[in-house]
């Protein structure tokens, strides 16, 4: 078939029901992407690693098995990419590091699996800042990744390379990873859509983190408020890929059973929301609170009840940085050894410079307010199920940023990401869709939090703000 511009941005399920009505194979729409990727990705540097042999391969395992209408899988033939520093068997995964330049590792990661195991094909890695820990996208293996909408700006991070990649067509679907807003961030920078789960429902091992074994047990802090999780260009592409990556494995001891998310079962007619755009820290901009309240407005709209009410979310960012900095840093400097000088000045700056540890019993105190928090949060969503808000405190910031300008004031990169931050300091589960766009053109995203294992209600709140107002858009390229 001659393929369709138009097609690059499908949503996923339409794309698989063309795989399934056999209106185009598994082969053509995986050549397809890749033509896509060696015209639009020197731009972009969106993704970084290419497996064009195996994936056409298995492309063409999945046009048999859809020929013969014999052990069709939900995700047969669908092309996919895979974040930077998720675990890859036979393909390249190297944290964005030096040391890790040449590293393939022998086996999935058991989110990566799931997606192969249900057909999808992996087509390539996508770009990170290095060790996955900042806001923009850029690391001394492979750069940095610029935004679809301003080439200028960042993507965001630390799941830039794959907001980009989804937002230019180059996919069509992904996997990202999310400790401090790096599913939610990009997916605001990059006009796309993301789903950072509630802890514990999906695997997290695999996942690199720096020199340590990417499937031995990570430090608490990492292991209790990162997770792994969806990305796409439309909800309902969230709801698909999370019901195939959610339940317990054996290599991540924190996962457990969790329902399948029927958001369609939901009522949102019933469902009370919050909308806060303050309170957390620094202001968030003009333009995005503006964006937020439109939101609430296009939700009441469509008979959602939403009241304003702030969560009570004020020390959550400075727990979130005493939880993940209570060891000091030294284990990791000392797995580093003289390979630190290896890395980006701005990443030693933060993470590799030492810091006085907590003892065990001020490590336990910080453990114990962080679950006062937790209880404070869960006691306010009795009320409001759903809480609106701003996914950042500003739009995609120009490369190599250390500040960032709200409404004419200088503010410190790290400083606006509480929007953020708040959502894993509790470990519930958050998404992004589109608001729409500042007045520089870069998209907006607004942020839907739901209670512990709430995946449903927030996908079926985050499909009624995509209806209302109008989802994805192409950037100009």
């Amino acid at each position: 078939m001659a393929f369709l511009d138009e097609l690059y941005f499908a949503p996923a399920h339409k794309l698989l029901s063309m795989l399934l009505a056999r209106e185009v194979s598994s082969t053509e729409l995986t050549r397809a992407f890749y033509e896509r990727i060696s015209k639009v990705n020197p731009r972009l540097n969106a993704i970084v690693t290419l497996c064009e042999e195996r994936a056409l391969r298995e492309a063409a395992e999945s046009d048999r098995r859809l020929s013969a209408k014999n052990g069709i899988r939900p995700l047969e033939g669908l092309p996919i990419t895979i974040k930077e520093c998720i675990s890859t068997e036979g393909v390249r995964s190297t944290d964005g590091m030096k040391i890790l330049e040449h590293n393939v590792p022998e086996r999935d990661a058991p989110t990566v699996a799931r997606y192969r195991q249900a057909g999808a094909v992996m087509i390539g890695k996508t770009n990170i800042p290095e060790m996955a820990m900042d806001y923009d996208c850029e690391n001394p293996v492979f750069g940095a990744t610029s935004n679809p909408w301003n080439p200028g700006r960042v993507p965001g991070g630390s799941s830039g390379g794959e907001a980009a990649a989804l937002a230019a067509g180059f996919c069509a679907l992904g996997l990202g990873s999310d400790y401090g807003g790096s599913i939610r961030v990009p997916s605001h920078f990059s006009g796309v859509v993301g789903l950072k789960p509630s802890w514990g429902t999906i695997p997290g091992s695999g996942h690199l983190f720096g020199p340590f074994d990417a499937f031995a047990p990570g430090p608490p802090p990492v292991a209790s408020m990162a997770t792994i999780g969806p990305m796409a260009r439309y909800v309902d592409d969230l709801t698909l890929a999370y019901n195939i990556l959610r339940g317990p494995d054996p290599s991540s001891p924190y996962t457990v059973p969790s329902n399948e998310a029927r958001p369609e079962t939901v009522d949102i007619k019933k469902v009370r929301c919050a909308l806060f755009t303050n309170g957390g820290g620094v202001p968030v901009s003009n333009e995005i609170r503006a964006a937020v309240e439109r939101a609430a407005k296009a939700l009441q709209k469509a008979g959602v009840e939403v009241e304003e009410a702030t969560p009570p979310i004020q020390r959550a960012r400075e727990l979130w940085w005493l939880y993940a900095t209570a060891d000091g840093g030294r284990p990791l400097n000392e797995a580093m050894g003289d390979k630190v000088s290896l890395s980006r000045p701005r990443l030693r700056q933060f993470l590799f410079q030492p810091q006085p540890g907590k003892s065990a019993a001020e490590f336990f105190g910080i453990a114990i307010q962080r679950d006062v928090f937790r209880i404070e949060l869960a006691k306010f969503m009795e009320r409001y199920p759903i809480i609106i808000g701003a996914p950042f405190c500003v739009t995609a910031f120009e490369h190599g940023a250390m500040e960032v300008d709200i409404d004419g004031s200088k503010c410190p990169l790290f400083e606006a990401n509480w929007p953020a931050l708040w959502v894993n300091c509790a470990g519930l589960p958050g998404a992004v869709v589109s608001g729409g766009r500042d007045k520089d053109g870069l998209p907006i995203g607004v942020q839907v939090v739901g209670r512990a294992f709430g995946e449903e209600t927030v996908l079926a709140i985050a499909k009624a703000l995509e209806q209302e107002l109008g989802g994805f858009q192409r950037p100009p390229l």
